[in-house]
């Protein structure tokens, strides 16, 4: 800026408050800007960086040498876990149909007290 509006302008901002309060306020955002624009380099990020670069590097090399694990083997392992956690559960939720005949209870032992209970109301054993 020419030194007269220079000289000008801060006649202006010592008469007018509302004008030196804006330019106050406009002195103190472009001196946050100005510290957001050159932010602080942490000088330790470029090697660690570059560890983890190099470390991405051994690991895919080393993802290399088994191809077959991670695209067959792997995932027929997983399908038959679940074929048989499928083939389990069936399994389990069947209702047992072979008939021991070392049973505490026999079935003509079980059928009277079925009849009895069907005879004979609960209101009625309740009551009593």
């Amino acid at each position: 800026m020419p030194e007269n509006e220079a000289i000008e302008m801060k006649a202006h901002l010592a008469e007018c408050e509302s004008c030196a309060a804006f330019a106050e306020d406009m002195q103190k955002t472009l001196g946050i800007i100005q510290i957001e624009k050159s932010p602080e380099v942490n000088p330790f990020f470029y090697t660690r960086l570059k560890a983890r670069m190099e470390n991405e590097k051994v690991q895919e090399k080393q993802r290399v040498g088994f191809p077959v694990w991670e695209k067959v083997l792997q995932p027929a392992f997983f399908s038959l876990l679940l074929l048989a956690g499928i083939y389990t559960g069936i399994k389990i939720g069947q209702p047992a149909t072979a008939k021991t005949s070392h049973s505490i209870f026999a079935e003509t032992e079980l059928v009277p007290f079925l009849n009895e209970m069907q005879t004979e109301p609960i209101e009625t054993f309740l009551m009593e």
